[in-house]
């Protein structure tokens, strides 16, 4: 599976004011360097692809608010305008962000990763990543079903980006 060109690194919760700010969920652990002045983003769906005749939004400020930012951006000057933004994803093309480091990941490079038991024996490939108060989940779709994983250290063992595969210890009875 190729990775998209883009990267999600946000959501546009709602508007804020009458300026035309947007209240924005970072999705991304460099939130200052992502919601900086002068960046350039892009509208999107949650898997990474541009919307059809999205224009290049420019970041003119931004500040931290209640777990988020808000974010101002040129061309869009009133309520009215930042209204039309609501629910939007918000991507960086993949060659402007900083390659992830030792033991980090993107969270589009899980989607279809085989996921097997720490045993070897396979359970199944990752359909979906969710984002939950809890923390990341993975939907991981198997011959009868779907069963959700926490995304955490003692249930996810390994995450093998060249094989393509995630080693998983899930918690007794998570599986029946």
């Amino acid at each position: 599976m190729a990775s998209p060109e883009f990267t999600v690194v946000g959501r546009v919760r709602k508007a804020h004011g009458i300026r035309g700010e947007l209240v924005v969920e970072a999705i991304t652990d460099r939130p200052e360097a992502l919601f900086a002045s002068g960046r350039r983003l892009f509208a999107g769906s949650a898997a990474g692809g541009v919307a059809q005749g999205a224009r290049e939004l420019t970041i003119t400020h931004a500040t931290r608010f209640k777990g988020g930012w808000i974010v101002g951006f040129a061309g869009i000057a009133d309520r009215n305008e930042a209204e039309l933004w609501r629910d939007r994803y918000l991507l960086v093309p993949n060659d402007e962000l900083e390659p992830p480091g030792e033991n980090e990941v993107y969270l589009h490079d899980l989607i279809g990763m085989r996921v097997e038991l720490q045993s070897g024996a396979a359970l199944g490939e990752v359909g979906e990543v969710y984002e939950l108060p809890q923390g990341l989940v993975l939907d991981v779709r198997t011959g009868e079903g779907s069963v959700v994983l926490p995304y955490r250290p003692e249930v996810v063992l390994e995450v093998d980006l060249a094989e393509r595969r995630i080693r998983v210890d899930p918690p007794e009875g998570m599986l029946d």
